[in-house]
């Protein structure tokens, strides 16, 4: 009788995978393919915190906000910061992917850092739970990360994956559905943020916000020097006389701001492959490494690891949805990726 119960329940429900990001949360469900992609930001009341807006609307505040309203990010290097608000941005998210009759509440697989305690993870269970899903499974991102870009992860043989995320870089050996080395730095695309706003204030005697210093990042990043590399006025405020102003910055210049981020991220490859067996390292020498998440599209990323390591490092097709599709995999048949849960 339970097991015929489940069955109704998975048909009538509208299961979900999802990737819950520091910057970024997107839902995944079998009819509908990937329906949310935004970030993971709130804009609440600061009179009684009710929630004004949630994901791409919300971002929009960041930075802009009077004094009665504050937009918030409820997650931070991967794990949950403000539980009511992560509880609340996930339901309104999963609210949006249900249609039609709401004969059953949906089941999810939510991936997470390889990092996190156990209370974390009751943490991100409990949230879910409380914003309506029938049951929760979780799976860790570079296992998501692997089984995204369709990497043989149930052979014997090795697969490198390197996951750099906005709060966290994710870094793991995979082979036959298990993670033999692992490692979890809370250190990525946000901490690379705060590193160009810091340094624009030290150098440039400039104040930029948040969703500056990430544009700033993301038009002018490299791990490497780049050819015809262009040049961008960037606008602020001057920390000594408070006035708006303006200065020319260059890819060089955000390539040493983020320094100090990109050797944390390339020691710790280097570690984990320092503590792979033998016959894993010699596998994932013969394969590469792969690099998924946000963070990977830094330009010269792979060119800078590969020059590091000595290996080749490629970067997945869709590296911003590489661990969602992972997700929705196990999500869409549970039996054969059971041994991916870790609950």
């Amino acid at each position: 009788m339970s097991s015929i119960l489940s069955r109704l329940l998975q048909i009538f429900s509208t299961d979900i995978a999802m990737d819950l990001g520091t910057a970024n949360t997107l839902l995944y469900t079998r009819k509908r393919g990937i329906i949310i992609n935004e970030p993971s930001v709130v804009a609440l009341d600061a009179r009684d915190n009710s929630i004004m807006a949630i994901g791409a609307r919300a971002r929009e505040f960041i930075g802009r906000t009077p004094a009665g309203i504050k937009a918030v990010r409820p997650l931070k290097d991967g794990v949950i910061a403000d539980f009511d608000v992560t509880r609340a941005m996930i339901s309104t998210f999963a609210q949006r992917t249900i249609t039609g009759l709401k004969i059953a509440r949906p089941g999810m697989v939510i991936c997470i850092p390889s990092g996190i305690t156990q209370v974390e993870k009751r943490a991100v269970i409990d949230a879910a739970r409380l914003a309506g899903a029938r049951d929760v499974r979780l799976i860790e991102e570079p296992m998501a990360a692997a089984m995204g870009a369709n990497l043989p992860i149930e052979e014997p043989v090795g697969n490198m994956v390197v996951d750099i995320g906005g709060g966290t870089s994710e870094v793991a050996i995979i082979s036959m559905c298990g993670v033999s080395t692992s490692k979890s730095l809370r250190v990525a695309g946000d901490a690379m943020n705060m590193a160009v706003q810091r340094y624009m204030r030290e150098e440039f005697r400039l104040e930029i916000g948040e969703n500056t210093s990430e544009n700033v990042k993301i038009l002018l990043g490299s791990a490497v020097p780049m050819n015809n590399a262009p040049t961008l006025q960037v606008s602020g405020k001057d920390t000594v006389q408070g006035f708006p102003r303006s200065v020319t910055v260059n890819e060089g210049h955000i390539r040493e701001a983020i320094s100090e981020q990109l050797g944390a991220i390339l020691n710790t490859v280097l570690s984990a492959l320092d503590k792979a067996p033998p016959e894993l390292a010699a596998d994932v020498s013969r394969n590469g490494i792969l690099l998924a998440g946000g963070g990977s599209l830094l330009k010269g990323l792979d060119q800078f690891l590969s020059r590091e390591t000595r290996l080749n490092v490629y970067v997945d097709s869709d590296p911003l949805t590489t661990v969602l599709r992972g997700t929705a995999r196990a999500m869409l048949d549970p039996a054969r990726w059971h041994s991916t849960f870790i609950n």
